[in-house]
């Protein structure tokens, strides 16, 4: 495996500084990237200054319009895929990898594979489920277990544990699986990108696995609570809608969808308002429209 190539993927919008300690990061592995493509998604702060300090990294950026984490991640997978790497490291910009981080995980001979985080504390933090529920439509949220919720701290893990969906901060992809099953859907924009491309791995017979000793440090707290009836709340409804209408394993999983929207809706003068109900509603609608893969999102031919 010594002889595989590895590019790095990062995406960031106007969050300049975290940046920069996330490059700082990737110079100081002790197996260095063989390239590094930023994605900058029309940044307004200080991005450009950051990159253009940065000269000791085989550093490629690409600049467009924010089209969200999804349609970023899209676009630096193709870009390292292009280029012929055969291993393809996607990351967010406000993780920084511990030295050994890369080197830990070029060492395992696995297609799919994820770094382990932590916070700034050494608390486990990662949110990888290893029980990612598709088959029970009696399962609201199908995120049954995670790692962090399965062991106590990085010492109680085994050296690899099998995860069902993934983050793309320290999630690590072979050529081989992006030439069966595609790139990352650009259609879900924020959020839930990443659990898709997780399924469609399993889906194609692939094992993801966390890397214990592949240390990840979160530079940030984790904010899942969002506004459900706020921009954000619209994409957390709709694709999660798109991930049961495309992956579930039976018809009620994936009549799911369609329960969520009723209840949310019949609820909402008690909870959410008018402004959630909207949202769902608009989810839904949206949702049906994305039950299959998008064209650029398609194996490449």
């Amino acid at each position: 495996m010594t002889h595989e190539t590895v590019a790095v993927v990062v995406v960031t919008h106007n969050r300049a500084d975290l940046l920069g300690g996330m490059l700082d990061g990737l110079a100081a592995q002790t197996r260095r990237p063989d390239a590094v493509v930023v994605v900058d998604n029309g940044s307004t702060d200080h991005t450009a200054e950051v990159l253009a300090a940065c000269t000791d990294l085989p550093l490629e950026v690409v600049s467009q319009d924010n089209v969200g984490g999804a349609g970023g991640f899209h676009r630096g997978v193709r870009a390292a895929y292009d280029a012929g790497h055969d291993r393809i490291w996607l990351m967010d910009d406000d993780v920084v990898p511990a030295p050994d981080c890369l080197a830990a995980l070029m060492a395992v001979d696995e297609d799919c594979l994820i770094a382990v985080r932590e916070d700034r504390s050494g608390a486990l933090v990662e949110k990888a489920a290893t029980d990612f529920d598709l088959r029970n439509p009696l399962a609201i949220r199908p995120k049954r277990a995670s790692v962090d919720s399965t062991y106590a701290d990085r010492a109680s893990m085994p050296a690899l544990v099998e995860v069902q969906n993934v983050a793309f901060e320290g999630f690590m992809v072979r050529r081989t699986v992006v030439e069966e099953i595609g790139f990352p859907d650009p259609a879900f924009f924020i959020f839930y990108d990443d659990v898709d491309y997780a399924v469609r791995a399993r889906e194609a017979g692939r094992h993801v696995w966390a890397v214990r000793d592949a240390v990840l440090v979160r530079q940030l707290d984790f904010n899942q609570q969002h506004d459900l009836s706020g921009w954000k709340g619209f994409y957390m409804y709709r694709n999660l809608f798109v991930v049961h209408l495309r992956h579930g394993e039976n018809l009620l999983v994936r009549l799911k969808p369609w329960l969520i929207t009723a209840a949310v809706v019949l609820l909402s003068p008690l909870r959410g308002g008018r402004a959630e109900a909207r949202n769902v509603i608009r989810a839904m609608a949206s949702a049906r429209g994305m039950r299959r893969l998008s064209g650029p999102a398609r194996p490449p031919r």
